[in-house]
């Protein structure tokens, strides 16, 4: 593979992703490149190496004589775009922010596709109640036990569709009696009482929220509820944040399998690439893809 431009910095986990498929991947810079420098740039690179395809990393324009070559030798070759969609399975958002194609491309649910989503939701949510109620039984038992001074469940403001607000419900996790001055998780966090961590390890804790699903405040699968707190601040600072409104949250989704839990920026520009690729694409195939890679992250099958 050759990537033609640096319009995009791949990550090491990107590289490794690409390494997988392409044993050799060579960088060709394309700025104000003259056409006939690159060619024979790519000519060197072919003399020496199989070359699968070219992947062109650049928002310039394509002059005629690079087409005409790429065409001539039946080269194949890939916008940035594509090579997310086909490769990361992700939807490309460049670091300029001056793309909007999405407007375009990421769309809310049809109405068909939209009493498919409440059918599977209830089918996976009745599903999870029904092998998950003595578990959740026994989590509202250890709660009290272990936390005796605080309610079962923890109730949280989170972002639904079209920006609405919604009460999620989980299991509390976290002693209420100890002061903390951070208002966010971290690791070893002395709020969290050992069976809390068990259940955020397990996922239990996200098990209420199927009441969230059958009320219709979210969908079984979908972008992740945010909290409004930290939506305020994605949506100041990130143009494109908005968009995953565009439908209901999940509480399982494609981001949260594909992309390890995060609270910087960088994480939610990450995984917001992850929500677009998944509104704009979705399917019942991709939804059964989702609910298999959930149950293997439950079981710690993948590393994420």
């Amino acid at each position: 593979m050759i990537i033609l431009g640096e319009l995009y910095k791949f990550s090491d986990n990107e590289i490794r992703t690409l390494n997988k498929k392409f044993e050799d991947i060579d960088l060709i810079k394309y700025k104000k490149a003259d056409p006939n420098d690159v060619i024979s740039k790519i000519e060197d690179i072919k003399n020496r190496k199989n070359v699968d395809c070219i992947v062109l990393n650049t928002m310039e324009e394509i002059p005629s004589e690079l087409i005409k070559y790429l065409i001539k030798n039946k080269m194949n070759y890939l916008t940035i775009k594509e090579l997310f969609e086909n490769e990361f399975n992700k939807y490309f958002i460049s670091p300029h922010m001056n793309n909007v194609d999405f407007l375009s491309t990421v769309k809310t649910y049809s109405k068909f596709e939209y009493f498919q989503k409440r059918v599977i939701d209830y089918i996976l949510s009745l599903t999870l109640l029904f092998l998950t109620f003595p578990i959740m039984i026994y989590s509202a038992w250890r709660i009290k036990k272990e936390s005796p001074d605080g309610p079962v469940f923890f109730k949280q403001k989170r972002v639904g569709k079209d920006n609405e607000k919604f009460e999620c419900l989980k299991f509390r996790s976290m002693r209420t009696d100890v002061d903390y001055f951070n208002k966010y998780t971290q690791e070893n966090d002395p709020r969290i009482f050992p069976w809390g961590m068990i259940m955020r390890r397990m996922r239990i804790d996200e098990l209420p929220q199927v009441f969230n699903v059958l009320k219709g405040d979210m969908h079984f699968i979908g972008p992740r509820a945010e909290w409004d707190i930290l939506v305020e601040e994605y949506e100041e600072n990130i143009p494109y944040y908005m968009a995953r409104h565009i439908v209901k949250p999940g509480i399982t989704g494609w981001a949260q399998v594909k992309y390890p839990y995060g609270i910087s920026e960088d994480d939610a520009k990450e995984k917001l690439m992850y929500d677009l690729y998944y509104i704009k694409n979705w399917s019942i195939l991709l939804e059964i893809k989702t609910v298999v890679k959930t149950i293997l992250v439950v079981l710690n099958k993948e590393g994420v």
